[in-house]
């Protein structure tokens, strides 16, 4: 069976981001099934010029990312009600490389609605993108309870997580083999 690689992106480069601890695990989830590879970009390491998809605004690191990935796995903080910028910067930059590939979704927030207003904006502007949409998403309310201070899970939420996740990425795992072989 063919590895299918999966982009875990990180939805901020904010510097006190606690959606980088769901972001870290969901990633380290992935790197643990099999016939998966992972690719974790943090926006806070890319160097985005500009606006859009101008080629002097592309970084040549997200660029192969983006060539090379069969699946991405958003997860976007919750922003006045909404999702960052630094995102959206960051998927505006390839347009080319998303088309026909699956995306999921993670929201996260120090609330209890766990980033889904941040999702619900997210999805038509990444519908845009040629990227498909998964059906259903996970979502992190109160980041703070859920991870300590070193980004690790809570015994009393990895459970209900690593239960969530599996679903999502056999999700998205089964949607990019089709769209791949369709290639």
């Amino acid at each position: 069976m063919e590895t299918i690689t999966i982009a875990v992106l990180a939805g901020t480069a904010r510097k006190q981001r606690m959606s980088i601890h769901a972001a870290r695990y969901i990633a380290d989830f992935g790197r643990a099934l099999e016939g998966v590879e992972i690719i974790f970009v943090d926006p806070a390491e890319l160097h985005l010029e500009g606006d859009g998809n101008d080629p002097e605004g592309k970084d040549p690191t997200y660029t192969a990312v983006t060539e090379k990935a069969d699946a991405f796995f958003i997860v976007t903080p919750e922003y006045n009600h909404s999702f960052p910028g630094s995102l959206k910067r960051m998927l505006d930059s390839e347009l080319a490389n998303y088309n026909h590939k699956p995306v999921a979704f993670a929201g996260v927030s120090n609330g209890n609605w766990g980033g889904i207003r941040a999702v619900e904006s997210l999805v038509p502007a990444v519908r845009e993108t040629g990227l498909v949409v998964m059906s259903w998403d996970v979502y992190f309310p109160y980041i703070q309870k859920v991870f300590n201070d070193e980004g690790v899970v809570s015994e009393e939420h990895r459970e209900r997580y690593e239960k969530q996740l599996g679903k999502l990425y056999a999700e998205l795992i089964w949607f990019a083999r089709i769209l791949k072989d369709k290639k």
